[in-house]
């Protein structure tokens, strides 16, 4: 099954951006607190933001962990966005991470994330999918850090009645 033929409902993904965020809330108490807040996704490309004040430090800058948070929840979104997408489900985990911290984030950044074309049609069929995602977070447009994580996504088994 091809991705790139899948169409979001509607022409628009504002209804997937706003589950998202709404999932996030509710699942991840954290990043309501950090007002994490998906900005925009055209089904190869997603954009997340949240705002420097919630998550500043003593340096008037952007707390490490916030900037972790912010760019492990964006690939993690991206994910989910693709099995939306395709009507699949999996419990989407981060099995491995690694960042640079390039620059101190000193206004409200934005997260950014493309799609790699992997095929999650395999999950239907039980199987795990694994993807390698690439995270950028920007500042005033800058590259201020950079984010690989290794996205496992586990098949969601259903109960027997």
């Amino acid at each position: 099954m091809s991705q790139d033929n899948v169409m979001p409902i509607g022409g628009s993904f504002s209804e997937l951006l706003t589950q998202l965020q709404n999932t996030w809330h509710s699942t991840i108490p954290l990043s309501q607190f950090m007002q994490v807040i998906p900005l925009s996704f055209s089904g190869a490309e997603l954009q997340v933001t949240a705002p420097l004040s919630p998550n500043i430090n003593l340096h008037n800058t952007m707390f490490a962990g916030s900037i972790y948070t912010l760019m492990t929840l964006t690939g993690w979104g991206m994910v989910w966005l693709q099995q939306q997408r395709l009507t699949v489900q999996g419990d989407i985990v981060l099995a491995d991470a690694n960042i640079k911290y390039i620059k101190p984030i000193t206004a409200d950044p934005i997260a950014k994330v493309i799609w790699p074309n992997t095929d999650m049609s395999g999950l239907a069929d039980g199987k795990r999918i694994k993807v390698t995602l690439e995270v950028g977070l920007y500042c005033n447009e800058l590259l201020c850090a950079a984010f690989t994580g290794h996205y496992v996504s586990l098949p969601k088994v259903v109960a027997p009645e």
